[in-house]
């Protein structure tokens, strides 16, 4: 018998989707178009000015919209065009963050290594939020659709996370005062969001995952704490950073283990961190990277609790190949064993650009994966 027949009694009983996550979802990044690569390069090099980079932002950012909603997706993303990668754009518009510059990271894929430079943020003053971060993009974004705008931040874990941001102790002697700032920069963030009309915000964390490599953890400095708790530190700061949510406002985390030129940094399940992640932390729902076996098992889906939504990162951002439906519905089928079908929704297992470069495959292969999960969604769930 296959999947989709095992699933269909059930998708009956499923109640629609009417609140993000829906059931047809993404991560959020796109490839940019090679023209926009060309014009920020020209930017960069003074040829073009900010105001004219903007324009063509906003004509390929309408591109993007009309693509997605064109597939049937519920909710809609700019891609991230005006971004140079998923997190430091935002993370060193805090205040008191400076970028120190770019260190080499191991990044892999099938065939072996794969050089990637990461840029790292340094704390050089007293954490803040100046001015909302984002704001005019998500306006934007708002004022081209009539669909849920989605948005994403990188989780205030990455400033901690991806260096050692607190060996300067001139700066923070104690680093619960650290630990404080930094939610309240996401406490004033999200109302300034809010304030603007968001009602759906993403929050992407590599740290949870990668947290679940073993051999990852063994490679964390000793400033990050005691490496078997960092998950925990970890929950505890974005709770305090949502815990004055506003009420209107859908939060989900997108987790996974590296995404760069269809490569990755850590590889393991998501056993070692579930239980306490999905259960402590105050989020809406996960989206949880499950396109190959780098991801581990469903198991761990064990511990979600009943009114937290999972999506089922099953389709790869890092290969043009499609996916066959059936495959996919076996799959969901299989994860239904740990969790109810009621509980879980289908995405990509990352986006389709985490840095300006993008993954290796092309926008039409992009958007015949979103128009699959469309497809598959509709076909599980009826909607």
């Amino acid at each position: 018998m296959t999947a989709s027949h095992n699933i269909a009694p059930a998708a009956k009983q499923a109640s629609e989707r009417r609140k993000p996550p829906f059931r047809a979802d993404h991560v959020g990044s796109l490839l940019r178009p090679t023209h926009l690569l060309e014009a920020r390069s020209k930017f960069n090099k003074g040829e073009i000015t900010a105001a004219e980079l903007r324009l063509i932002e906003n004509d390929v950012v309408g591109h993007a919209v009309r693509r997605q909603e064109e597939v049937g997706l519920k909710a809609i993303t700019d891609g991230e065009f005006r971004r140079r990668s998923w997190h430091m754009d935002f993370i060193c518009r805090i205040g008191g963050v400076t970028s120190a510059g770019t260190q080499e990271r191991p990044f892999h894929n099938e065939s072996g290594a794969v050089r990637n430079e990461i840029e790292i943020p340094k704390v050089v003053g007293r954490l803040r939020l100046d001015k909302p971060i984002f704001a005019d993009d998500f306006a934007f974004l708002k004022s081209i659709t009539k669909a849920t705008a989605k948005f994403s931040v990188p989780s205030p874990s990455m400033l901690h996370g991806l260096g050692s941001t607190l060996e300067d102790k001139s700066v923070y002697a104690n680093p619960e005062e650290f630990w404080r700032d930094l939610a309240k920069v996401y406490v004033d963030e999200l109302w300034a969001l809010d304030r603007l009309g968001c009602t759906y915000l993403q929050i992407d964390d590599t740290m949870f995952a990668t947290l679940g490599d073993p051999d990852y953890r063994r490679k964390l400095s000793p400033l990050a704490g005691a490496q078997d708790q960092l998950h925990m530190t970890y929950i505890r700061l974005l709770n305090d950073a949502l815990a004055q949510k506003p009420p209107a406002m859908t939060v989900c985390v997108h987790t996974c283990r590296g995404n760069h030129r269809s490569a990755w940094v850590a590889a393991g399940g998501y056993d070692a961190v579930a239980e306490a992640v999905f259960n402590e932390l105050n989020v809406d729902g996960f989206f949880l990277e499950y396109d190959d076996e780098r991801s581990g098992t469903f198991e761990p889906l064990r511990y979600v609790p009943k009114g937290k939504m999972i999506v089922l990162g099953l389709v790869t951002s890092k290969k043009g190949e499609l996916e066959k439906k059936d495959d996919i519905k076996r799959r969901i089928d299989a994860a239904t064993k740990y969790i109810d079908l009621d509980r879980l929704a289908l995405s990509p297992q990352c986006g389709f650009a985490s840095t300006l470069l993008g993954n290796l495959l092309t926008e039409d292969q992009q958007f015949a994966k979103l128009a699959l999960v469309v497809e598959v969604a509709e076909e599980v769930w009826g909607e």
